[in-house]
């Protein structure tokens, strides 16, 4: 079984409540004023895919794998890294959480719950266990000292 890597998970969680967009939904529904929600989502999809991009092309510089199902190597700890351990699946939640206010509706917003429960359950403590195993104390001293999201 290939593994749903984050940005494919990214991906259908982009689609999944932009097809809710053509719904006429009771206002009850709805999450914030219309400006908010244009301000929200014009903030948060193009700063999180920023973030997420920065975080790949900081990886790619320090010749480390991206892939979190493959050993890790060349510990990043520097630049994004130095405020959150996993500044990627931060950039890919506030893509989504913007994805939400665009949409304007409660229930699009289990998107960016639905990316934080699997990063938080499955990416994260996965890609935590293979650095401790490569990295040791360093990874250990770097998770004492950079909280995991912010």
């Amino acid at each position: 079984m290939i593994p749903l890597l984050p940005p494919a998970l990214t991906a259908l969680l982009t689609i999944a409540p932009l097809s809710l967009l053509g719904l006429s939904a009771p206002s009850g529904l709805q999450i914030a004023p219309f400006w908010l929600v244009w301000t929200g989502a014009a903030l948060c999809i193009p700063a999180g895919l920023l973030i997420a991009l920065a975080g790949k092309i900081q990886f790619h510089r320090n010749d480390s794998e991206i892939h979190p199902f493959r050993t890790p190597r060349n510990l990043v700890t520097g630049g994004l890294f130095r405020i959150s351990r996993n500044p990627m699946y931060l950039g890919f939640l506030l893509h989504l959480t913007g994805i939400a206010l665009l949409v304007n509706l409660w229930p699009a917003l289990l998107a960016p719950l639905a990316f934080f429960a699997a990063a938080n359950l499955w990416y994260i403590p996965h890609e935590e266990q293979a650095a401790i195993d490569s990295f040791g104390e360093a990874y250990i001293t770097y998770c004492n000292n950079v909280r995991r999201w912010l």
